[in-house]
Parts: structure tokens; sequence; C-alpha cells
């Protein structure tokens, strides 16, 4: 339950520091917490810390439901299925890494457009605001979950991993 709060709130701090910089209303949308989301791959705490990170992040600086609901559907159908990656995968290469990322890349990516539609009014075509969310997620997502990933040590990631192997056992 630790370790699932402090990402949680990993989550909110890295969100209002790109709300600060700018980075999350312009196009590409950039949050810097999406780079967590690799995380799930290394540790399943993360997977509820995700979720209720994106949700109290969405709580603070959108002031739409749907954003708050949808928003967090997208993280935490991403987490899932990066968790889901990592208990398969029993080595954390640069391909896997890379791998890992694209389940809440493409979760967002798929849903972030209808709610800036529906939710806050956009007017742009649909596919037009996928290609600005999908650019922002993968600079965030990919390109800094990645670099996230391999900073991670080694000991952690064969201590998560053992973890894993255990529980499926």
């Amino acid at each position: 339950m630790c370790q699932a709060a402090m990402v949680a709130a990993l989550y909110v701090v890295l969100t209002w520091v790109s709300a600060t910089l700018g980075l999350d209303s312009k196009t590409p949308q950039c949050r810097l917490s999406e780079a967590l989301g690799v995380l799930p791959l290394f540790m399943p705490a993360a997977v509820p810390g995700l979720a209720v990170g994106c949700f109290v992040a969405n709580l603070i600086f959108s002031p739409m439901p749907a954003d708050w609901v949808f928003g967090t559907l997208a993280t935490l159908i991403g987490a899932v299925l990066c968790y889901l990656l990592g208990r398969v995968w029993h080595s954390y290469s640069l391909p896997n890494s890379i791998v890992a990322t694209l389940p809440n890349v493409i979760s967002n990516t798929v849903i972030v457009p209808f709610i800036l539609q529906y939710a806050y009014g956009i007017e742009e075509g649909y596919w037009f605001l996928l290609l600005g969310v999908g650019a922002g997620e993968l600079l965030s997502g990919t390109l800094l979950g990645v670099l996230l990933a391999l900073t991670i040590p080694a000991s952690m990631k064969r201590k998560f991993s053992m973890d894993t192997i255990r529980k499926i056992k």
C-alpha cells in the first residue's frame, strides 16, 4: 500500500509540474507523469498507484467529471496491461521496456481525444486530436518511460521479478 501511495503522490506532483510549465495544455499534450506508466512492469503496486494518482490529478486539474472517470480508466487499462506484460517477461531489456510503455500510450491516445471533444467541447476532428495526444504520449510515456525503466536498479528489477515468479507458481 505504501508503494502504491508513493506512485500516486509522484503522479500528482509530476502532473502539477507539467501544468505549471504549461506542458499539459498544448498540442502535443505532455504530462510528465505519463512516464510512470512503465512502473507496473516492475512493481504490481504501481497499478492502483497510477489509477489513484491519475484520478486525484484529474480532480485537481480538470473541472470535468468525464475526465476524472475516463482519463483514469485510460491510465488503469494501460497499467493493467503493462503489469500483465511484466508477468510474462522475465527480462527487462530495452525492447521490452519500449513495448511495456505502449499499453498506456495506446489507451490514452484512443480515449483522451473523446474526452477533449465531448467534455471540453474541442471541435478539432478526432483523428487530429488522436495524433496530438499520441505524439505527447510517445514523448512523455514512451521516451521518458523508457528512460525511467533504464534507471531502475537491476537489484529492484530482480526483486520484483522474483516476487512475480513466486506468485505465478
